[in-house]
This record gives C-alpha cells, structure tokens and sequence, in this order.
C-alpha cells in the first residue's frame, strides 16, 4: 500500500460530525451508530486517489465476472456442492433446477472486501449471498462528502441496487404498480436497518413493499404471495436478506424452495448465491471448466483443513465456510484463547465445513482515532461497480467490532 493512494483524512469537530451522525441515525436507519462504548461511525473519511478507485473497481468487476462463470459451472457439476459444504436440504433442492428451472434474480449484488497489504493488495472474501452497509456506504458517506469540498464519493450502492432490482421486477411485472416484500431474520437490528433503508429507498421510487420473515410467504403457481391483508395478489419481486444456508433450519412448514428453483417471481438475490458464498469455493476451483486468474491473483491460498488445530502453522487462518462479518475467522494467535478453544474443540468432526487460509498481513493506517487496519468492500450490481463501504478496525480480522467510515475519491494528491 502506498501512503500516496490511501490515507485518512481530518476529523470533524463534534459540532460538525454530530449533525451528521443524528441524520444517519433519524434519517438513514444506522441504529447501530454505538455498540458499547464503541462508535461505530468515524468522523474522518478514508481518501483514495482516483487511480487507485478505479483499480479496486475494475478488479471487483472482473472478480464479478470471473464468479458467475464459476457459479454456471457449479450449477452443472452437483457433485462438487458438498465440497462447498452446501447443506444437504439446500443440495437437494438445486438438484431440480435443471428440471424445474432456476428463479429468476431480481438483479444481482455481490460486495468484494479488499485489504492493503505492503506487497499489494489481498481479497478476503466475495459477499455473495446478503451483503450489507448499503445506507453507511450511499448515505453516510454522502454527508461525510458535503463536509469535505473537493472530495467525491466512489458511488451509491444502495441507489443502484434498488434500481436494478425495479427494472427487473417491471420486466416480469403486469401492471405499472410495483408490490415486493423484503424479507430479514428476526432478532439482528443490522439485518432490520438494512431492510428498513432499502425500503425507504423503494417507496420513494413508489413501489409498494413491506417488511417480513420467510414463513409469511406462500407460492402459488410459482408467484410468490404474502399471507396476510397488506396486498392479496401475487408479489412482483422478493428482496432477500435472510442468508441462504439458515433457510434450510427453517421448519419444513416454510416454503422457501421457489427462492432457489421453480419460481416465477423475482428474488434478489436469489438462493443459488448460496454456493459463491462458500468459502470453500478456492477447494473446488481446479475441478471447474472456467479460468480464474483475478481470483487466483488476489485471493491467499487456501487449502483444506485437517481439523488437528495442535499442528496449525501460525501463518494460516480458519474459516467456516460460511462465516459473516468476522464471525468464525479464527486464528491461534489473534483469537482469544477462550473463543478459540470453545469452536476448535470438534473441528476435526467437522473438518468439511472449514478451511485453512494463509494469512496476509494487512498494513496498519494512522488516523486520527491512531492504527487501525482498513478493508474497503466494492459492490458490483450486475457485474458493474457501485461503490465502496470502508470499515475501519483496531485488530487484523475485520469483524462485527469495525468502524465504518466514509470512502471519498481525490483526483490527484
């Protein structure tokens, strides 16, 4: 990483930034905005050169490109998905795409995490399935942006997405008059502020939505309905944020099939996400009739793990295959002992659901809250990119503990 590309720019004082922070909050649903005694708003922005925007983007939209040609090729070589650790009532299901057909997607979004590193930059992972920080990487930064003339924003994801999804719901749809429902798990105030923003953002564009849980859907004929007496015909599109592989707890009362196979209304994303956002996808890479050079490029090397976590090199990483914001990225060194113990106790027993990552080593930037370590995550909304959502955090491993932070473009330095 070069100082000259990325670097941290000065802090609003508390009189400008707490105006700011109360509209993300009242305005913008980031209700998270303090988590503890953390905030979890930075009033500094990250500035980048447009050179170096411009390089994440084109790799983010290569990485994109390079995804769904994998995802074709997996969606042909079933005996590949339990490598990926797909659960096994996921697995059936796609079995009858090739009969019954693949939903269709309601635009697709994917958010790619990169990290500045002294030998270049790395990629963690692909957020393939559900990714967030849509109302903190439109919104926030956007009133970070007013408060510093002469900087740009990289783009508003949010926006695009939203966009996306209506112009694809009107393709299918019969009438001018737009109804689609979003669906989030119960009980996460992050995944209810992300549907509460894009639900703002759709009704403002005046499609008529509502907020719900999987088990609120009925099917007929393939259209998706909610059962309730908010809209009683068939929906016009589905915003999915319930993460694919929880779908297959859900109780066998719950029709959640039609988001993979065999429905007519559009979902975003659609279920099939479910195999890029595996982690063992590198696993399977060399068994693919596709070619993966940006992600072979960027990606640390990754391997499968023994499950003896007693002869664990330092220099490698674990993962769960379908770890989220940090969650089951562990390492021996980095983790505290007591956490590390508790989920590598039967790793061995469930070795086929983890892998080994080499671990990079990101390079510290100073800002004015001192070093913090820095992962800039770059949407792409069918295959194009979007913008970026900056996550600032005080340890290596990025996780639900990160600050987020306004990513502003300088043309030159």
């Amino acid at each position: 990483m070069s100082a000259a590309e990325l670097w941290a720019g000065e802090a609003l004082p508390p009189e400008r930034f707490e105006p700011l922070r109360r509209a993300a909050i009242l305005g913008h649903c980031k209700w998270d905005a303090q988590v503890g005694d953390q905030a979890t708003l930075a009033p500094f922005p990250l500035v980048i050169t447009r050179s170096l925007s411009d390089r994440l983007s084109g790799w983010a939209e290569a990485l994109d490109r390079e995804s769904r040609a994998a995802e074709r090729a997996l969606l042909e070589t079933p005996a590949l998905w339990e490598t990926l650790a797909v659960p096994r009532a996921i697995r059936s299901v796609l079995r009858r795409g090739a009969k019954e057909g693949w939903s269709p997607a309601a635009a697709r979004v994917m958010r790619f995490d990169f990290h500045p590193c002294e030998d270049g930059w790395r990629l963690s992972e692909v957020n393939a399935d559900v990714p967030g920080g849509y109302g903190e990487a439109t919104e926030f930064t956007q009133l970070i942006a007013e408060a510093h003339p002469g900087l740009s924003t990289t783009g508003a994801p949010g926006p695009a997405w939203v966009d996306a999804i209506l112009a694809s719901a009107r393709a299918h749809a019969s009438t001018q008059t737009l109804f689609g429902v979003l669906l989030h798990a119960p009980g996460f105030i992050e995944d209810l502020q992300v549907v509460s923003y894009l639900a703002k953002l759709l009704r403002a564009r005046g499609a008529h939505v509502t907020l719900a849980q999987p088990q609120h859907l009925g099917w007929k004929d393939g259209r998706a309905h909610l059962e309730s007496d908010w809209h009683r015909g068939p929906l016009d599109f589905v915003v999915r944020f319930f993460q694919a592989e929880w779908l297959s707890r859900l109780p066998r009362s719950v029709a959640w099939q039609p988001l993979f196979v065999g429905g007519k209304t559009p979902v975003a994303n659609p279920g099939l996400a479910v195999l890029l956002e595996s982690k063992r996808c590198p696993l399977v890479w060399d068994r693919l009739a596709t070619s993966l050079p940006t992600w072979r490029a960027l990606l640390p090397e990754t391997r499968a793990t023994s499950g003896r976590v007693g002869d664990l090199d330092p220099a490698w990483m674990l993962k769960s295959a379908y770890s989220n914001n940090g969650d089951d990225v562990l390492h021996r060194e980095l983790t505290p002992r007591a956490e590390w113990q508790k989920v590598t106790r039967f790793l061995f027993f469930s070795r086929g659901e983890w892998i080994e990552q080499r671990r990079f080593q990101p390079t510290p930037l100073e800002t004015p809250w001192g070093s913090m370590h820095v992962c800039l995550g770059v949407y792409t909304v069918d295959g194009q990119a979007v913008g970026m959502y900056g996550r600032l955090s005080r340890g290596p491993i990025v996780d639900y503990r990160a600050v987020d932070v306004a990513v502003l473009v300088k043309e030159t330095r």
